[in-house]
């Protein structure tokens, strides 16, 4: 079923705000299932668009903050859920939305605009308030990096992954969208840790990510040099910490799993 908006909406999407309403009722239903709403649990929505999701997302019954920079879009949503008690409209920009007024558990339920979903994520993830899950629709090359394991890790990858667990639900085409896009999607779950322990310090994940920047300076290359590069110091030196941790000096950075970076971290 398309739902697309009603036409005396006069909707024209805005390319500069990465707009591409998500209209596949199929789609909108999975996303919501692999979201697994809670009673009592609060959801945040961003770049609600047309409302397509919006609306499968009120039927949970739970309270819904909705974040949607476009005014006119704020304008046609108002009218839209005009009566609907259990959503909260805000005309904001969710990279300044403050999380952390959310006091219940809360989970991101979105179809994020691309150009604005790795900060998106990043911003949560690192949050003195994570929500309990993300489950979002970004680009699928997008969903694939974040996901992506020895030998072929990155830095996206490496950076989301120190904080969530990560899972691609299914792959979208481009045609489950208004209007389509350029490239196929991706529903992604990702799941944060719980921040315990010395790992989650600020000490801690300054160390991981000055490494691992270091590490991937040039992926292509080896691991030895670029740390040397990337963090100034010796190569001799960076190479006793490898063989230390048990890591061969040409290994390429790609083929390094997220302990094996917090372990070199700690070491400097």
């Amino acid at each position: 079923m398309d739902q697309k908006p009603a036409k005396n909406y006069s909707v024209k999407p805005k390319k500069r705000l990465g707009q591409n309403f998500l209209s596949e009722i199929g789609v909108i239903q999975k996303l919501v299932a692999a979201a697994d709403i809670q009673p009592g649990e609060i959801i945040l929505e961003i770049g609600p668009g047309t409302g397509n999701l919006t609306n499968e997302l009120a039927k949970t019954g739970n309270r819904l903050v909705a974040i949607e920079k476009d005014r006119e879009m704020v304008a046609i949503l108002k009218e839209k859920f005009n009566g609907f008690v259990n959503i909260e409209l805000q005309n904001d920009d969710a990279l300044s939305f403050n999380e952390t007024v959310l006091t219940a558990p809360y989970k991101i339920a979105a179809n994020l605009p691309f150009y604005l979903a790795s900060a998106l994520i990043r911003k949560f993830l690192e949050s003195k308030n994570p929500p309990k899950s993300l489950t979002v629709i970004v680009q699928k090359e997008v969903a694939q990096r974040i996901c992506a394991q020895p030998p072929k890790m990155n830095l996206l990858a490496a950076s989301v992954q120190f904080y969530a667990a990560v899972k691609t639900i299914s792959y979208i085409s481009r045609g489950a969208f208004w209007p389509a896009p350029k490239v196929d999607c991706a529903i992604l779950h990702i799941v944060p840790f719980p921040k315990e322990g010395e790992r989650y310090g600020q000490a801690s994940a300054q160390k991981f990510f000055r490494i691992m920047k270091a590490g991937f300076l040039q992926p292509r290359k080896q691991l030895a040099g670029n740390l040397a590069r990337g963090l100034g110091i010796e190569k001799e030196e960076i190479k006793n910490l490898l063989i230390e941790n048990g890591i061969d000096p040409r290994q390429r950075p790609e083929t390094l799993a997220i302990e094996n970076w917090i372990r070199l971290g700690n070491g400097i």
